[in-house]
């Protein structure tokens, strides 16, 4: 190891937490080969603690899934902390998310249990530096691609800060609440999905009136979710057919699975609703146990959400 690649590494894992990972907004293009796009599962969080470092949107950064990590810094660091509140500490003094923070050379942060939605994300000026597999630095947990050797972190891991030109962090102090829907995941808006028509009217009725919970069973491949069973009309079958993250897979068990960043390039089961993609950021905060409502929306409306959103992070960030 050359004496460049000693002093670049700056940050040691003291505890990986109970999942973490390195991400980046996903590795895209490459699905006829089997890989769906991986990355954060709340890529929005991920792109505005990039910005709070005056890092790209889609630098890699860590996700951290329910329990936090403890990470020691061993040279000076910008850093920020957005998506879910996990009580972080910087040397035992209670830190703000949201908000850009320097870390001093030998200085410790330690995040705790969630205190409400499932990941959060370190985002450290320059970006975690691994190398690209397919054009992202992304984890895929379920082939081991990609990240730090396409696993976890563990105790012990020595991560390498990028050197990638930056901007200046914003001025102003940052707003969760004035980016429309960023702190809500009780509700998820959704269009038709392309099958929605195999469904009957009281099917579709009922889908959108019901609220459901999400069970333990959930990870980044997807949400399955346990309530009110949907089914579609009798005598309908689906020839395998590509997919994306988002979209409302109904087995035939009639209990919902919403695909996430690492599912399957293709899927068999019917699709009766898409999640918005101004809402996407709101399933990969759901954890275990909670419980939430679909809203059906036209596809005007959707475009319309999102170009409010991008508008908003546009107003605060730049």
């Amino acid at each position: 190891m050359s004496a460049r690649d000693v002093a670049r590494r700056t940050i040691r894992v003291v505890a990986p937490g109970l999942l973490t990972t390195v991400q980046d907004l996903g590795r895209f293009g490459h699905g006829e080969l089997g890989v769906p796009p991986s990355g954060a599962a709340d890529p929005l969080s991920l792109r505005i603690g990039n910005r709070l470092v005056g890092n790209g949107d889609g630098d890699a950064a860590l996700e951290m899934t329910l329990v936090g990590g403890t990470f020691a810094f061993e040279r000076p660091a910008v850093i920020a902390l957005a998506g879910s509140d996990f009580a972080p500490r910087l040397d035992g003094v209670e830190v703000p998310s949201w908000a850009p923070l320097e870390a001093r050379a030998g200085q410790t942060l330690q995040l705790g249990a969630t205190r409400g939605g499932a990941r959060a994300y370190l985002c450290v000026r320059g970006g975690i530096s691994v190398p690209d597999v397919l054009g992202s630095a992304s984890t895929h947990l379920l082939v081991g691609l990609g990240g730090v050797e396409g696993r976890p972190l563990r105790i012990g891991d020595r991560l390498d800060v990028g050197d990638r030109a930056a901007g200046e962090p914003p001025r102003a102090r940052f707003d969760p609440r004035r980016v429309p829907g960023l702190l809500r995941r009780d509700v998820l808006r959704v269009t038709p999905g392309p099958q929605a028509a195999w469904f009957l009217e009281d099917e579709r009725h009922a889908f959108h009136a019901e609220a459901y919970r999400v069970t333990e069973s959930s990870n980044r491949m997807g949400l399955r979710l346990e309530g009110r069973a949907i089914l579609p009309s009798a005598g309908r079958e689906l020839v395998t057919e590509g997919v994306c993250p988002g979209a409302v897979q109904v087995p035939p068990d009639g209990q919902s699975i919403v695909l996430l960043v690492e599912h399957p390039t293709t899927g068999g089961y019917p699709k009766i609703a898409s999640v918005i993609s101004a809402d996407f950021h709101a399933l990969g905060q759901l954890r275990p146990r909670d419980v939430v409502r679909f809203e059906p929306v036209s596809f005007e409306t959707a475009q319309t959400l999102l170009t409010e959103q991008e508008n908003a992070l546009r107003e605060l960030l730049g």
